[in-house]
């Protein structure tokens, strides 16, 4: 037996080997998508630079104002040239400094929602190039609140960084130059000393706090999936009387939640406590300065009131500064999560050099020697070797988990083989682009599961740019169009949550009809007519075997009724091909298909008992 090739790790575990990356790394991810915009990001600078001008003028202007009025507050003059003056430019300032704020937005408005809807897009588009094996081990409830998360990360993210930090760095700046300038070093020195304790205070704290954030949205998204699966399972809990089991499984993710989120309130008033204490002290001390200047001579009332007014300024933004921090420093948390599920690896990669499958017939398809496992310490398939010639119907039967289904996931390459290969028309599918490859394939899966919309909807899903008529003659070969017909809406009907509005009949009728309106070369069905009661499988086999003419057709099957006209039976057992042969030969060899069709006959009779009897009554 050939040695199994190296299995890639399963996607969802990837990121468990990766080393964290830190802030810088994820605002460099976020840069070339806020970058497609640099028209408007340097326009939204220049307009946040204009506002904190105008905002840094508007105590300037004050202290003018208060020294005019101060000396002549009751002489005529003062009352006509100083409203004309200062007190017209102290409202123009004033109002340029909302003017620019709202300008630096409504700019910057498309750059940041063309930059959430184009990361948002490209994990959605990620998330489908996906392996399966990737799908069936997710957790959807969590998955959707990490990309909601992230999503809204980039608003938040983008908010808090270029409309509260930057613009606060620069008034910063601008008003410490100032009071050095206009002063003396000590005004300075006091204002930036308590501006440096304030943010280490605010970030060792925020730091020490993010903990139990991050926790808390870990319970949050815990508490999430709950809620999502156990709705998602309805009638499961129906069916075993176990609400009030899991309305406890989801108190207690809630009582976990809860806990979580009064801890992290209680280390916020600690922050809010500090931060408040140090920016107390710093006013103080920069009043008293101020007023010992005052009392000296050195200044005037009007500069008492322009530092009173800059520390005011500066503080309003400063007293948020814990808040934008750990939001900012969330807002990348949230955000690096969604990158990293753009940055799992795709099992399943076209290789560079992939060509697309150009067919202008049905083509021939061969399993030549494949071996694979969905986990090494299990093989699935072991030395499987077939063809199914081109126009021809191969069918392969055999008891659950001898891999029969694995068959047709290889063929769609919703995994890669271990070993040996599968050709389409003699090209390696290794080699194809998967979605040529999947556009030639056309399935009706064992478990259907339809789109939350209308029967129409999921009937076109085959064909979306199908007409109506298409999709009426579609629904009239899977034996469907009756009962679309016979309900209020018609085909404007909805199917609801994975179709469970239907019964199992008609969901299998809606995915017979999809296949059929795709009419692909290649045709794969995987228990098609399962679900389907004896006279309605009769009627859909024969509408299938039409169809089935001129194309390339695998079959998978319980029933062996309904492939004993197919060119080729493949019976499999453990992962093997055990035997082979027509449908009259197997019988004839007396072995395990002739069993099987003993067995079948005996409980078909039974079955046909049944309902004639359910007839008669």
């Amino acid at each position: 037996m050939r040695r199994f090739a190296h299995i890639p790790a399963p996607e969802n575990q990837a990121s468990a080997t990766e080393s964290p990356r830190s802030d810088r790394d994820t605002l460099a991810r976020l840069w070339p998508y806020l970058w497609a915009y640099k028209g408007r990001v340097v326009l939204a600078l220049a307009f946040m630079i204009g506002a904190k001008v105008a905002n840094v003028g508007v105590p300037l202007l004050l202290k003018s104002l208060v020294d005019k009025l101060a000396p002549n507050a009751n002489s005529a003059q003062a009352m006509l040239v100083v409203p004309v003056g200062l007190l017209v430019a102290y409202g123009l300032l004033r109002l340029s400094t909302s003017l620019f704020t709202e300008l630096r937005e409504l700019v910057f408005a498309k750059a940041t929602e063309g930059a959430a809807r184009s990361i948002s897009l490209q994990v959605f588009s990620h998330l489908h190039a996906l392996s399966l094996r990737f799908h069936l081990e997710r957790q959807t409830g969590g998955m959707t609140r990490d990309i909601e998360r992230g999503t809204r990360a980039v608003h938040s993210l983008i908010s808090y960084s270029l409309y509260s930090i930057v613009p606060t760095l620069i008034e910063v700046t601008m008003v410490l130059s100032l009071l050095a300038i206009k002063f003396d070093m000590v005004f300075a020195w006091i204002t930036l000393a308590a501006l440096v304790i304030y943010i280490a205070f605010t970030v060792s704290v925020t730091q020490w706090r993010t903990r139990f954030r991050r926790e808390m949205n870990e319970l949050d998204s815990k508490a999430h999936t709950r809620a999502i699966d156990s709705l998602l399972n309805y009638e499961t809990v129906k069916y075993f009387n176990n609400e009030a089991f899991e309305s406890r499984r989801y108190d207690e993710a809630l009582e976990r939640l809860r806990r979580a989120g009064v801890k992290t309130q209680q280390t916020l008033s600690l922050l809010n406590t500090g931060q408040q204490t140090i920016i107390a002290i710093g006013l103080i001390l920069m009043l008293w300065r101020a007023t010992d200047g005052v009392v000296a001579g050195r200044m005037t009332v009007g500069d008492l009131v322009m530092v009173n007014a800059f520390m005011i300024q500066l503080y309003i933004p400063l007293n948020f500064l814990g808040v934008i921090y750990r939001e900012i420093k969330q807002s990348l948390t949230d955000l690096d999560k969604m990158f990293t599920l753009m940055l799992r690896d795709r099992e399943v990669a076209d290789s560079p050099d992939a060509k697309p499958l150009l067919l202008k017939g049905p083509p021939s398809v061969r399993f030549d020697h494949v071996e694979f496992a969905y986990d090494p310490a299990r093989p699935i398939l072991h030395e499987v070797s077939f063809e199914i010639p081109a126009g021809q119907t191969v069918a392969v039967v055999g008891p659950s988990g001898s891999g029969k289904s694995t068959l047709a996931r290889l063929l769609y390459r919703f995994y890669d083989v271990q070993g040996g290969r599968v050709t389409v028309n003699g090209h390696d599918i290794k080699g194809l682009t998967q979605d040529s490859l999947r556009r030639s394939i056309g399935i009706v899966p064992q478990d259907t599961v339809l789109f939350n919309d209308t029967v129409a909807y999921n009937i076109a899903y085959g064909r979306p740019e199908a007409s109506q008529d298409e999709v009426m003659a579609a629904a009239r070969a899977a034996r469907i169009h009756d009962f679309i017909s016979s309900t209020p809406k018609g085909y404007d009907t909805m199917v609801g949550e994975r179709g469970l509005k239907l019964s199992g009949g008609e969901k299998q009728r809606v995915a017979i009809a999809r296949t059929l309106l795709k009419d692909p070369p290649i045709l794969v069905f995987d228990e098609a007519t399962s679900a389907l009661d004896s006279a309605n499988e009769r009627a859909i086999q024969a509408e299938l075997a039409a169809v089935a003419q001129g194309k390339t057709v695998l079959v998978i099957a319980h029933r062996l009724s309904t492939i004993v006209h197919a060119h080729e039976i493949l019976v499999m057992d453990h992962g093997r091909i055990i035997e082979r042969g027509t449908h009259p030969q197997l019988l004839a060899a007396n072995g395990r298909y002739a069993q099987m069709w003993r067995l079948q006959q005996a409980g078909g009779h039974e079955a046909q008992a049944a309902d004639a009897d359910a007839d008669v009554a």
